[in-house]
């Protein structure tokens, strides 16, 4: 499997704040991907984020929000999965599909997947992409648009997609009405679909029923969002993924439910095609703070190790690429 994680340590509330604590500390966070890679050259992606709105300027470079240069973590075979926000308030799909071209054009050597948007299936929250108007067609567009920028660059390796949060109900019709806005041609540019999960974190999930509940997600989002829409053949990717401590929130139960998720997506891997695991995030965006989104860290946020960390560590040697 493939495994990655955010490094950064500001974190998107459900409010459409930020929850954000000491600045992210380079050395620190390049020991600790260090240590979590394990070996040299085991494939490994760093998660990054950078945006495009109404005041984004084109034709020039463009800097990731989060972390903050993240193309200095692309070393050692890392590379990055880099995520390309849509907040147009304007519907400007045009400009942004100018965007995704630049991000090629930037960080395309260094850049193993790039994700056209995040969480788009939102519409609720300002800080992610689906409460933005024509959402749909940027997805469409902007998936065609950087896979024909890295063909024409020879970068034959970054593999494009999209995510959403988990869909059930009438919910489960946002990836085909992608897939019918886009056609074949859409289909055919996809190289994987990723999911954003966070099971007994906004909904409990007694322990001893969690990894009975992550694997009938799993099969849920294959046979019943995937298949139905046409996608059904390509990987899926947990693309973000965690367990935040805090007040009645024991370290200790955040390294069982990681461990707990990743074997069930190790185990179930061929079965349901599942391609890799980007957990978030490496560290607590802010310790101090006893909120529900500020401690999702494997480490606090002086880098100080959870147990978490130790498990993160063992998966990555055990069921790693």
């Amino acid at each position: 499997m493939l495994f990655g994680i955010y490094p950064g340590g500001v974190a998107g509330d459900d409010t459409g704040g930020l929850a954000s604590g000491p600045p992210d500390d380079p050395v620190l966070v390049s020991s600790a991907l260090d240590r979590l890679q394990g070996r040299p050259g085991r494939p490994f992606l760093v998660r990054a984020y950078i945006g495009f709105d109404d005041a984004t300027r084109l034709g020039e470079p463009h800097a990731t929000a989060a972390p903050a240069a993240a193309a200095q973590y692309a070393i050692r075979g890392r590379r990055l999965d880099l995520v390309a926000q849509y907040q147009s308030t304007a519907g400007d799909v045009d400009g942004y599909c100018d965007f995704l071209r630049e991000l090629v054009e930037q960080y395309g050597a260094v850049t193993s997947t790039l994700q056209v948007t995040e969480e788009p299936n939102v519409t609720s929250n300002p800080t992610l992409d689906g409460y933005y108007p024509a959402v749909h067609e940027a997805i469409v567009r902007g998936v065609s648009v950087v896979k024909a920028r890295a063909r024409e660059l020879g970068y034959t390796d970054l593999r494009v997609g999209f995510n959403t949060t988990p869909l059930f109900g009438p919910a489960t019709s946002f990836v085909t009405d992608l897939t019918n806005l886009g056609g074949r041609d859409f289909i055919t540019d996809l190289d994987y679909v990723g999911l954003d999960f966070f099971p007994d974190v906004f909904q409990p999930v007694d322990a001893s029923d969690l990894a009975h509940a992550v694997e009938g997600l799993l099969r849920h989002h294959r046979d019943s969002v995937l298949a139905p829409s046409g996608l059904g053949h390509l990987p899926l990717h947990i693309t973000e993924h965690g367990w935040p401590t805090g007040p009645e929130r024991h370290p200790h139960r955040q390294a069982d439910v990681v461990e707990t998720v990743v074997n069930v997506i190790a185990n179930q891997s061929r079965q349901l095609h599942l391609s890799g695991y980007t957990h978030f995030a490496l560290r607590d965006a802010d310790s101090a703070e006893t909120g529900l989104f500020h401690q999702f860290g494997l480490t606090t946020d002086d880098y100080s190790p959870k147990p978490a960390f130790d498990a993160m560590k063992m998966l990555v040697e055990r069921f790693g690429a």
